[in-house]
């Protein structure tokens, strides 16, 4: 009984503890980590005691939100800060026009966040509801840097986040892997992307001209009786050596091949 009483009153302590501490320090994003120089176990225990009788708000796993009353009620966490702490605790990327905006193929900003992970899943209250989850992207994304994970983004979207023409898109796409080491950087993990990126990425080392035996290497991963929709990007100069689809205006076709990249 003396052990129990004991123990109950260490958790007692240890609640009274982290209580003081979230109230004076107001507002802000609480984890597990913020209270290191107390017990792990007696720690979880008291956050989420805290949270069952309103004083905290639980995000997700370990995360927990202290709000503050507003004229229009109880405030709620910044979601940039949010997804920058979803971004500490799982790889996360900017995907779509975010990922377009970061490369500098366009200035506009989504409607909707849109990220992408090789995480299975978020935690929806750290990235916020209305934001489009990529999830289940190679794991080898996490030893890229964010422009070159938003390159990969750009290429699995055949540059259609784009907001220049396609010929200016070809241009910048060309230029932005003319920099030093980031075509080699993209050509190590290329190997986990779909194919229709690997023939994109192909293209584009070839009109660089970069080393023969590796891209004579990544164009035997591709199945030779594939055509690839390169979007905007069907103005590589050597687009079609690597499997491109032929694009066609309406009512035309060039060299007896129809919309679908077919002979007739």
């Amino acid at each position: 009984m003396e052990r129990s009483s004991t123990s109950l009153t260490n958790h007692g302590h240890i609640t009274a503890s982290a209580r003081q501490r979230i109230e004076e320090g107001g507002e802000r994003v609480w984890r597990l980590e913020d209270f290191r120089d107390l017990p792990f176990a007696a720690v979880a225990q008291a956050l989420s005691r805290l949270a069952r009788e309103g004083a905290l708000e639980r995000l997700s796993k370990g995360v927990y939100y202290r709000t503050r009353e507003t004229a229009l009620g109880k405030s709620r966490p910044n979601p940039a800060a949010i997804q920058k702490l979803a971004s500490k605790r799982k790889t996360v990327f900017p995907s779509g026009i975010a990922a377009a905006n970061l490369l500098g193929f366009t200035t506009q900003t989504a409607r909707q966040s849109e990220i992408a992970t090789s995480a299975l899943s978020l935690p929806r209250k750290l990235v916020g509801s209305e934001t489009v989850i990529h999830t289940r992207r190679p794991e080898v994304w996490a030893t890229l840097s964010q422009a070159d994970a938003a390159m990969l983004d750009f290429l699995r979207r055949a540059g259609r986040t784009s907001g220049l023409s396609p010929e200016q898109t070809v241009h910048k796409t060309v230029t932005l892997l003319s920099e030093k080491g980031r075509f080699e950087r993209l050509l190590r993990v290329v190997e986990s992307e779909p194919p229709r990126v690997r023939a994109m990425l192909g293209a584009i080392g070839e009109q660089l001209g970069k080393n023969r035996s590796a891209l004579q290497q990544l164009r035997g991963s591709l199945n030779p009786f594939s055509r690839f929709d390169f979007g905007y990007l069907a103005g590589l100069s050597f687009a079609h050596k690597w499997q491109a689809k032929v694009v066609l205006r309406k009512n035309s076709s060039v060299n007896g091949i129809n919309n679908f990249g077919n002979q007739k």
